[in-house]
């Protein structure tokens, strides 16, 4: 039967599996309503969730993606387990259970909880459990829930991370959080290694919605002393971007161009003749795309004969090249769109150039860094996206960079202009690394 106390007891286990705690109750179907509507007015847009249904089967939400009633298809972190309070488990280890590989945990849709589109919760809007009987997976619901398909409650609690837990933790990579001034006087005075290189050329490449446009119109804002629209960005379904556009950025209205250039690409697609193509990506970083280029999926840039006979300079070509990548999709990049980026970094390090991933919405990822920005590097769950992206990208940690864009913002904030300089200092000293390399190897043959 259920209970308050099994209730508080299987909280409790769950906090020490790792740094999270409970939160008040979201939902409660016995007084809400045991239908999909009630569960999505409730639990739409909370985060990683608790379920709790009789006999202490719980059916832990881990995915840091709430609810949205997106249609997505969601694979991450999501599992199902039984406790030792079951009656049906007394005495017994606890159980748990994940998804086979090939299917998904859930599909973000508008129906009632489940768990791998195989176990429903208030199936038909009605207090019953039901299992469809895929291979999704492997549980034995007789050993379960004896067979009893009722349910008396069906609980839905708030993961939220424990600050007593967070309290102790060490800050895993250090930030001077007061450091704007020095870190804008730095770039200022900033002289590339090469005196014929002007101006660092900064290549930003990512999914469409990642934030590539949103970075310049952030490092613009900070130059400028407020908050400035200069690159067309948002969250369209498809790229914004649709030309080669290369941004410098002066310092203040009146002021001198900075040293450094950042280029903004079309958004990444997973489809074959959509989004920008990686023929493209290998003209831009050998300088042979001019600026407003407008980008055709079908058909890659050709550069004229003129220009094709003869090999950019190196103050045209690409010196860095920065991967923008969304903080809270890093569990949803599909197996095309990562083989896509795969393909391109082969292409980029086949040239040597440098490159920096930039994790981007830190603070809708993480509601520690949302509440307080400081608290960044203080996130173990921050921490674990940057060392899955590092994972996935194939790049060191090291170069795994967070930071949140300005976007709804009317006014500067300093720690999110700390974190932002900060990356833009990285990328001009890794550009500083690939054009002493050129000089190595120019010397060399001479």
């Amino acid at each position: 039967a259920y209970s308050s106390a099994m209730l508080e007891n299987n909280k409790a286990a769950l906090c020490l599996t790792g740094e999270s705690e409970t939160d008040s109750s979201l939902q409660t179907s016995s007084v809400h309503g045991y239908n999909a509507s009630a569960f999505h007015q409730r639990c739409n847009r909370q985060g990683p969730t608790l379920q709790l249904t009789d006999d202490s089967l719980l059916n832990h939400g881990g995915s840091p993606l709430a609810q949205t009633q997106s249609s997505q298809e969601l694979t991450a972190h999501a599992f199902i387990f039984t406790s030792s309070g079951s009656p049906h488990f007394q005495g017994k280890i606890p159980v748990c259970f994940k998804v086979n590989s090939g299917y998904n945990a859930r599909i973000d849709d508008t129906g009632v909880p489940n768990f791998g589109q195989q176990l429903y919760f208030c199936y038909n809007n009605q207090p019953v459990v039901y299992n469809s009987g895929s291979n999704a997976v492997s549980l034995n619901t007789a050993t379960m829930y004896g067979n009893d398909t009722q349910l008396s409650e069906c609980e839905v609690y708030k993961v939220k991370q424990s600050k007593s837990i967070s309290a102790i933790h060490k800050q895993w990579r250090n930030v001077l959080w007061t450091a704007k001034d020095e870190l804008m006087e730095m770039i200022r005075n900033h002289k590339p290694l090469v005196t014929s290189v002007s101006r660092v050329r900064i290549l930003m490449i990512g999914p469409v919605g990642a934030g590539k446009s949103s970075f310049f119109n952030s490092i613009n804002s900070i130059f400028m002393s407020r908050i400035t629209s200069k690159a067309m960005s948002g969250s369209a379904g498809t790229s914004l971007t649709t030309q080669f556009r290369t941004y410098p950025v002066k310092d203040g209205r009146e002021g001198k161009p900075l040293p450094f250039v950042l280029c903004d690409t079309m958004g990444l697609e997973e489809q074959s003749g959509a989004g920008l193509d990686i023929e493209d990506i290998s003209s831009i970083l050998q300088g042979h795309v001019p600026d407003r280029y407008k980008f055709n999926p079908m058909a890659p840039f050709q550069p004229d004969e003129q220009k094709a006979s003869r090999p950019a300079s190196l103050q045209e070509k690409i010196h860095c090249v920065v991967y923008v990548i969304d903080s809270t999709r890093i569990s949803l990049m599909s197996d095309k769109l990562q083989e896509k980026l795969a393909s391109i970094r082969r292409k980029v390090n086949s040239l040597g150039i440098a490159q920096i991933v930039l994790m981007t919405k830190v603070d809708e990822a993480c509601p520690l860094v949302e509440k307080d920005l400081q608290s960044l590097y203080v996130s173990s769950y921050i921490k674990s996206k940057v060392q899955e992206v590092s994972s996935r990208l194939g790049v060191p940690v090291s170069c795994v960079l967070p930071v949140k864009n300005y976007s709804q913002e009317l006014e500067l904030e300093l720690n999110c202009d700390v974190l932002l300089l900060t990356a833009l200092q990285q990328m001009l000293n890794f550009a500083d690394d690939y054009l002493d390399d050129v000089c190595s190897m120019e010397d060399n043959v001479f």
